[in-house]
This record gives C-alpha cells, structure tokens and sequence, in this order.
C-alpha cells in the first residue's frame, strides 16, 4: 500500500470514526472510480506524450541523434515510448495492488499486448469505434470485481505510426497521426 493511498484510507477511517459511518460506507462515498481512473489516465497520458514527443521524436525522428529501438540495451538506443509505459505499469505492480494498468491494442506488435478479457476487447473495438470517447465497465477476474477503464492510445507524433507501420511483426500498417492505436486499461478493486 502505498503512503498516498495510507493517508486517503487514514483520513477516511477517522471521518467515519468521528461521524458514525462504518469505513466501508466512507470509502463508497468517497472519490468514484471513474473520476479515480481519469486522474490517473491524465497523468500516464501525459508523461507518455511528453517522453513521445520531447525525447523519442526530437531526437530519434527530427534530429536523428540517436534512435528508439524495442533492444534498446544491445542496440544503446531509447526505449519505445510503449516499453516505458510497461516498465511504469510493472514497478506499480510492485509497489500497489490497488490498481493496475496496462497498454492493450488490438493490433499489437508484441502478442502479450493483445486484449485477453472480453471486456478489454469490448473496449478496444469500443474506443476504436468512437474517437476520443472512453470505455468503463466492470468485470470479475479471479473472483475480485474491478472497475476497468480504456481510455484511446492516440498516435500522438510519427515515432509512433511510423514504427508500428515499419515494423515487421505489426499486424497493421496503415497508421497515421491521431489513429487510435491502442488502449490504457487501468483496473481498480472494487472489492477492497
């Protein structure tokens, strides 16, 4: 459990404490899920398209100083801006069970990216569909209910097309700037 999530439940705990209300009711009362999972999509989004476009573009695509390479330690190159993303999702893995995220496509270049839940590729085809719209719902997994969010993987500069329409294992090469190309999938327990 992380110190963020520590203080909320702390904080929580003593509000219901002090008014009566039972932990449980005060967590249900608190922040909803869905506003919980666009905060987080809106800081993940933006990382990763500042990485995309202020280190990989600029200096793989504009400048070509260096290139962005899925081998990046044999090849000393940048990481994909999608092997960061992973990196980020596992070492949250490590630290929390409180929430999850993930990069899903239904194009994926790396099979372990495809959608394997019938609610994730709902919200594939879903987000793919509507431009610009997310995708919520709930789903059991392992006899925990989850809230599960896809927000659009928008192809937010040329790094982005361009390495998945050149790359030899991508099912699809036809992406252009703004395609929606994949998803974030971001899982929270309902259930704790």
């Amino acid at each position: 459990m992380t110190r963020f999530s520590t203080k909320i439940k702390a904080t929580l705990a003593a509000a219901a404490v002090a008014t009566g209300v039972s932990a449980p009711q005060a967590m249900a009362e608190g922040m909803e899920f869905q506003t919980v999972t666009d905060l987080l999509h809106l800081v993940m989004s933006s990382d990763r398209t500042v990485y995309t476009r202020m280190i990989v573009n600029r200096l793989a695509v504009q400048e070509g100083v260096i290139k962005a390479s899925e081998h990046f330690v044999d090849d000393k190159a940048l990481v994909l801006p999608a092997q960061m993303f992973r990196f980020g999702s596992e070492l949250v893995a490590e630290s929390t069970d409180e929430f999850s995220y993930s990069l899903l496509s239904l194009w994926p270049i790396n099979k372990q990216n495809a959608p394997t839940t019938d609610l994730e590729k709902e919200g594939l085809e879903y987000i793919a569909d509507n431009p610009g719209e997310n995708f919520y719902g709930e789903e059991e997994l392992g006899g925990t209910t989850y809230f599960t969010a896809v927000y659009p993987d928008v192809a937010v500069a040329e790094a982005c097309y361009a390495c998945h329409n050149d790359h030899k294992d991508s099912p699809r090469t036809d992406f252009q700037a703004g395609d929606v190309m994949g998803g974030v999938v971001i899982r929270i327990p309902m259930d704790s």
